[in-house]
């Protein structure tokens, strides 16, 4: 049986509050499933909460019960397995014991994940194709490519300690690893912390200063030892800007 195209009709979002399986992998070591509700859908893409912290670029795979009339592909199965790009991520108020919450966007990929993914889930892409509305039909090879570079120049970087929570979260989003350290430096996009915590390239971790009065998430984009012997991490904020 050949897959059918969504009709085109079917653009606008729909209010589906469908359950959905979402599966993130940080690193190769460590991963993540989450079951939450979308907020909205269309054949390309959804909206919904996460109480895990995630970034725009990384992939995630869902599991959606979507009805057939808005998927690309395998429309006889009971479940519509689907890889997802992350699009956006908005933090949400905080919701009593629930702690915090992010407002997620995806666009859908495909129904598999580029080559590359295998080798390092915590690599970044972009949509690389023209036309959103045909992604998940195509290649994902094709489809996705290289995630812009930032541009760190715009952005001062001052070498300035300041103390800091540092904690890595399990996968039920409970702290599993915490440290109080300070920073070598900080800029309103990143900073790079001392830790003796063994953290992996890829993970989240979450930031919180008595000092701003702020808690923040970040991505562990690098880590390495000084010359010092002291081990260090390269973050990048993920959820907001520090108020510098």
């Amino acid at each position: 049986m050949s897959d059918k195209k969504p009709d085109k009709r079917i653009r606008e979002r729909l209010e589906l509050k469908l359950p959905v399986r979402v599966h993130c992998r940080e690193t190769p070591d460590f991963e993540w499933v989450e079951i939450t509700r979308l907020i909205n859908v269309t054949p390309f893409g959804a909206g919904f909460a996460l109480k895990h912290p995630c970034e725009t670029g990384r992939l995630l795979h869902m599991t959606i019960p979507m009805p057939r009339q808005l998927r690309v592909f395998d429309h006889v199965e009971e479940q519509y397995k689907v890889w997802a790009l992350v699009r956006y991520v908005l933090p949400l108020p905080a919701k009593g014991e629930k702690g915090p919450m992010f407002n997620v966007g995806v666009a859908f990929v495909g129904k598999r994940p580029p080559k590359s993914y295998e080798e390092d889930p915590s690599k970044r892409y972009d949509i690389a194709s023209s036309s959103t509305e045909t992604m998940a039909a195509e290649d994902p090879d094709q489809l996705l490519g290289a995630f812009p570079s930032p541009d760190h120049r715009e952005y001062t970087r001052h070498n300035m300690a300041v103390d800091i929570l540092l904690e890595t979260l399990d996968e039920n989003s409970v702290v599993a690893q915490a440290e109080n350290t300070v920073t070598e430096n900080i800029s309103m996009r990143g900073a790079m912390l001392f830790t003796s915590l063994d953290i992996s390239k890829g993970r989240f971790v979450r930031l919180t200063s008595q000092q701003y009065n702020l808690t923040l998430f970040a991505a562990v984009r690098s880590c390495v030892k000084g010359a010092d012997g002291v081990g260090r991490i390269h973050l990048e904020f993920i959820d907001r800007e520090w108020p510098l």
